[in-house]
């Protein structure tokens, strides 16, 4: 566990690098979310092309330390072996047989770089280097969340470890049917729990540590100065501590609160058993593949209804824009940003009057089932999760 500093209401930021489901488009890449923690980062899904995304982007690739997998379809896992291979000083490497002086350098010093993901993950992270002849510079290890139908133990595949894979991995089994605390620090953890899909699929939920509460300094300057205490007591109570004054006052810092949580799903037709960990999360990003426009959408199907394009869109695992509103009134969450659009819908709602009209149709959808802020995510679209009023 790293010594990560407290988080500023600046300093947790979502980058949207991917929004497109299945196809990308001229304005929608594959998936990817990039997740500021001060000056770390983490990147929730990789699909193709994701590190020419980093590249256009402020979010920097030598500063990504973890990556969350939710399930192994390629539009969502693409894009892992090259971006390993650009952060991790990768090369090309020799046909086996054939001795290469490379294959043994790895700075075994520096932290691996972790990744987290369904099962299946490490084994193909696994044969993609090793059929690629791929070397790295630099050390990387796999930790799966394993259901309770898959194996417990092994790796899923018989391919030696590569060169550069710490031997570390773990498979973290289920506990209640969710992966609590799959990692946590001081300042923040990672909770997970399956969501249902057309493959075994995770949905990811970060919650920061409780919060200093807020304090009103007119509280405790008179008493400070009475007793001629230092002011630098107003640290400590800041953190919610207990002081006691030299004449026997106590002071009490005021109560920590909650600090913030975001709920992040992969493809889903129905979330729900993450619904108790997201309770009343700050931010949800739920997909919105494909929705019901018949004066907007040329794909609009003369038979086409709400209810026909739900259950199209379920049968392929996949959700609404009224379903993630009503998942989202569900847990109650104070944000909802819908993403993981059908390549029919353009990601150049901020420049084209067209692609506005669309998007603002599809919130509208959401906002049947749910009275909350709602955003269209689109790439390259960046904002600071902030502390909600009442944490502030």
């Amino acid at each position: 566990m790293t010594g990560r500093r407290a988080l500023s209401s600046t300093s947790l930021n979502l980058t949207f690098l991917g929004t497109a489901s299945a196809q990308p488009s001229l304005t929608r890449n594959h998936s990817a979310l990039a997740l500021r923690l001060n000056s770390d980062v983490w990147l929730f899904d990789c699909g193709e092309a994701t590190q020419h995304q980093i590249q256009r982007s402020r979010v920097k690739m030598s500063k990504i330390e973890k990556i969350f997998i939710t399930h192994t379809h390629g539009d969502h896992i693409f894009g892992l072996l090259p971006l390993l291979a650009s952060m991790l000083n990768g090369a090309g490497g020799t046909a086996d047989g054939v001795e290469d002086p490379r294959a043994h350098i790895v700075q075994s010093s520096s932290n691996p770089i972790e990744i987290y993901g369904p099962l299946g993950t490490r084994a193909y992270v696994r044969s993609g280097l090793k059929y690629t002849h791929t070397l790295l510079g630099a050390p990387y290890v796999v930790h799966e969340l394993r259901l309770p139908s898959d194996p417990p133990d092994g790796d899923y595949t018989s391919l030696a470890l590569h060169a550069s894979e710490s031997p570390n991995g773990r498979n973290i089994p289920q506990t209640n049917g969710v992966w609590s605390d799959v990692y946590y620090d001081a300042i923040v953890s990672v909770s997970a729990a399956p969501i249902l899909h057309s493959v075994p699929c995770i949905g990811y939920v970060v919650t920061e540590a409780p919060v200093p509460g807020k304090m009103d300094p007119a509280k405790y300057i008179p008493h400070l100065k009475r007793t001629k205490t230092p002011m630098s007591v107003m640290s400590r109570l800041q953190q919610g501590e207990s002081v006691e004054l030299s004449d026997g006052t106590m002071l009490q810092g005021p109560l920590k609160r909650p600090g913030r949580k975001l709920v992040i799903l992969g493809d889903t037709y129905d979330p729900s058993p993450i619904a108790e960990l997201a309770s009343s999360a700050d931010l949800l990003i739920h997909e919105a593949t494909n929705a019901y426009l018949p004066a907007l959408d040329s794909h609009t199907k003369a038979e086409d209804t709400f209810e026909s394009v739900e259950a199209r869109t379920k049968s392929r695992g996949h959700s609404t824009p009224q379903m993630a509103g009503a998942f989202a009134s569900r847990i109650g969450a104070r944000q909802l940003v819908l993403n993981h659009f059908s390549a029919r819908y353009p990601g150049n709602d901020d420049v084209d009057p067209t692609a506005k009209t669309i998007m603002e149709s599809i919130a509208r959808l959401a906002e049947k089932y749910y009275d909350g802020k709602i955003t269209c995510a689109r790439d390259f679209m960046s904002f600071d999760v902030d502390l909600p009023k009442e944490h502030a």
